[in-house]
């Protein structure tokens, strides 16, 4: 990871933490596509968890215009279905998966976990 994402991602987590001590819900998402491992995946589950995450949404990049970044793979329902059990056996409390999942998706669904 380069320098300076390090950074964003771990000033992401610091601020998942704070949140976490101040006794809110914390919810988080990650968009799938860009070239990422399972393991890559795993990990970032475990820092988010380890960081007091509730609520983790994962959806499939898309690339919005021309000038953005290019999808590197289409994930397959499996494969999202398989990181939603994963999540939940990690510790998540709600794990919100598929394609077309975005960050407020289904909300109603996790407002009181």
């Amino acid at each position: 990871m380069v320098s300076g994402r390090r950074q964003n991602y771990n000033r992401s987590l610091q601020q998942i933490r704070i949140t976490k001590e101040y006794g809110k819900r914390t919810k988080s998402g990650i968009m799938l596509g860009l070239g990422e491992t399972r393991e890559e995946v795993y990990q970032a589950m475990d820092d988010l968890i380890a960081n007091g995450l509730d609520i983790l949404t994962l959806g499939q990049y898309l690339q919005p215009t021309k000038m953005h970044h290019e999808v590197i793979e289409y994930i397959h329902p499996d494969l999202f279905a398989h990181y939603q059990e994963e999540g939940l056996k990690r510790g998540l409390k709600y794990v919100e998966s598929g394609p077309l999942v975005r960050s407020s998706y289904h909300a109603e669904r996790h407002v009181h976990v």
